[in-house]
């Protein structure tokens, strides 16, 4: 009788006899993520079915079936596609391939495992950091027969960036290779060239035949030159890093803040790293403010001490501001401040990214707007040259500066996983479009600081008689926003108000005589005159703007950037047809040519307001009476 089956017979006894010590058993067995990755076809699926029928844990009618078919085909056993296991999905059975990630438990007498099934295509290469962005350890599989692939290095490149400590080389389907060892090695040696480049110190290389069961659970007779463990008992004792993030310092990134009654308060979450005890003090980030710990609350009762891993409530013995998205932080070893990081970016999305404009970051509990810059670089995966890129289009890996738009604690991806790695979301779509590792803190980000005035804007306000605001004109050119715009402005100057008009055209002669009209340049072109008409409302003007500004985000990140109601956005509702038909400029005409690239309306879209404060239909309307409307809106 062979280990494993004498395993499974004591299991057997066992749960006969005592089922709750059985599951005691399993209950205190320690757990290992893994994901399973490669290119297309490299027998991911067919591997993890092999690793749940032989350690028996799915379900008895499956595996009777299973049985069944390979009893009546002749096979007894040994060719049991194992692939019907796990490649379930409803949309493998329509399209062919896997689009998702699938995840699935089982355990030997040693262990428990929650392995991660990811797709090899490269247009689901975000499937795959999905699975290995809480993995302890990736087995990147090889089809013997076509060696290392594009998919392969990027695969790898990407789990040693996520910080995943453990690699297994699974080598794949030797028995069609006929367990050849020379071929073996030559992949072997291909891969450790590769590995090394990318920063991979160490890797543990298996000769594997996942149909046929070769090194799965125990030592093939058909590689007798192979002297390393099989690959259940490797996954059995690698070591895992618990150890290793309970010895860094405490950091618990605050979920929720729970307060039933008014006798009770405490600050709830899951300690990314260290250990904390009642009476040790601690600092609450990005506010600084410190106390100690007062108790630590779990469903099950108070606790001596929580470490890495465990979800608590926190109680401070001081009534201080703490709030989700905080973290709660050892007080002698707290994490950084910043707002402005360099980063690696995994773009995940078909539309590639818009440097420049507002992604929502989610970071830990944190979730900020961001901006981010024209990529320093772009990697490629196959040769790791660094090279130049103006944006990261689907699957593209590069590394460029970022900046939020408050301060957020943080810690560098390379020592904490859980405050230095965030997603990337569209803030139109809610989509995650991207995912990222941040690198540093930008020593400018630390070195400017805000410099306190004795004047204040209200002070401004107040001697010019107005309140400030922004009157903010968007609509296809030729819609009429400039000539609007100017009778605007002409009838508040009769009225002694303060104004100050910063038109589309004008800008571009000086402020922003070094843009373009592409999508990045357009969305630079608003920031900068958002960032300008910001200042003047602070002067205390009466600001007037007669932009395109097409796109929804950009327009709402002016908005953000002003005061509560200082923000006026004032739709020029033209028909393209009317717009075109108008073409005082002769714009349309050199764009229907193709004399004039992105031009808004005929090969760039503009996205019309949703909500406006003000619609003016100029189909309805003259200009002037448009502008006596907006004025009798702003000042009644």
């Amino acid at each position: 009788m062979s280990e494993a089956q004498e395993s499974s017979y004591q299991a057997d006894a066992l749960i006969a006899r005592d089922i709750d010590a059985y599951l005691l058993r399993h209950q205190h067995k320690s757990l290992l993520r893994f994901i399973t990755c490669g290119s297309v076809d490299d027998g991911k699926s067919t591997l993890i079915g092999r690793l749940l029928y032989d350690s028996k844990m799915i379900f008895e009618d499956q595996l009777a079936a299973l049985e069944a078919d390979s009893r009546r085909i002749g096979t007894q056993g040994q060719n049991i596609d194992f692939a019907l296991l796990v490649d379930g999905l409803a949309a493998e059975r329509e399209q062919g391939i896997t689009i998702d990630v699938a995840y699935r438990f089982f355990a030997t007498e040693k262990r428990k495992f929650i392995v991660a099934d990811t797709p090899g295509h490269e247009q689901y290469t975000r499937n795959m950091i999905t699975g290995a962005s809480t993995a302890d350890l990736a087995v990147i599989l090889v089809d013997a027969r076509k060696g290392v692939l594009t998919q392969t290095r990027r695969h790898s490149y990407l789990a040693h960036l996520i910080g995943i400590r453990h690699i297994v080389l699974a080598v794949n389907k030797m028995d069609l290779i006929g367990y050849d060892q020379a071929k073996y090695e030559a992949i072997l040696a291909d891969y450790t060239a590769f590995a090394r480049g990318i920063g991979i110190e160490s890797f543990t290389p298996i000769p594997i035949s996942g149909f046929m069961g070769d090194n799965i659970t125990t030592g093939s007779a058909n590689t007798p030159w192979y002297t390393g463990a099989p690959l259940i008992e490797f996954l059995e004792t690698v070591e895992l890093d618990v150890a290793a993030d309970q010895a860094k310092p405490f950091r618990l990134p605050v979920q929720w803040v729970n307060r039933p009654n008014l006798d009770f308060r405490g600050f709830a979450g899951q300690i990314a790293s260290g250990v904390v005890r009642p009476g040790e003090a601690v600092r609450v980030l990005p506010s600084g403010k410190t106390s100690t710990v007062a108790r630590i609350v779990t469903f099950d009762g108070d606790l001596p001490q929580a470490v890495a891993g465990q979800s608590v409530t926190l109680c401070l013995a001081d009534e201080i501001d703490c709030s989700r998205g905080d973290v709660i932080t050892a007080a002698d070893k707290p994490v950084e401040v910043a707002d402005q990081f360099e980063a690696t970016i995994v773009w995940m999305a078909d539309e590639e990214m818009t440097p420049g404009r507002a992604y929502w970051i989610k970071l830990a509990t944190q979730t900020v707007s961001a901006t981010i810059q024209p990529p320093k670089y772009q990697i490629n995966v196959n040769t790791l040259e660094h090279a130049a890129a103006k944006t990261l289009e689907l699957n593209a890996i590069g590394v460029a500066n970022l900046a939020t738009d408050r301060p957020i604690a943080f810690e560098p991806y390379e020592r904490n996983r859980a405050l230095g790695g965030f997603i990337i979301i569209d803030k139109m779509t809610n989509a995650t479009v991207g995912a990222g590792m941040l690198s540093f803190a930008l020593r400018r980000a630390q070195n400017v600081h805000w410099q306190a005035l004795d004047v204040s804007r209200e002070v401004r306000a107040g001697l010019k008689n107005q309140k400030p605001a922004v009157l903010w004109f968007t609509g296809l050119s030729g819609a009429g926003k400039s000539t609007i715009a100017n009778l605007v402005e002409k009838k508040l100057v009769r009225m002694n108000r303060h104004t100050f008009l910063l038109d589309g055209d004008n800008v571009r002669h000086g402020l922003n005589k070094n843009l373009g009209f592409t999508q990045a340049d357009r969305i630079e072109n608003i920031r900068r005159v958002g960032e300008v008409a910001r200042l003047m409302t602070d002067a205390g003007l009466i600001v007037i703007t007669a932009f395109i500004s097409p796109f929804r985000s950009e327009r709402e990140m002016v908005r953000k950037m002003m005061a509560p109601g200082e923000f006026v956005e004032i739709f020029i509702d033209t028909r393209l047809e009317e717009a075109e038909r108008r073409d005082v400029k002769g714009l349309y005409k050199k764009a229907r040519a193709g004399e004039l690239k992105n031009f808004t309306g005929i090969d760039s879209p503009y996205e019309p307001p949703e909500d406006p404060e003000i619609r003016i239909d100029t189909a309805g309307m003259t200009p002037d009476e448009a502008a006596e409307l907006i004025v009798k809106r702003l000042i009644p």
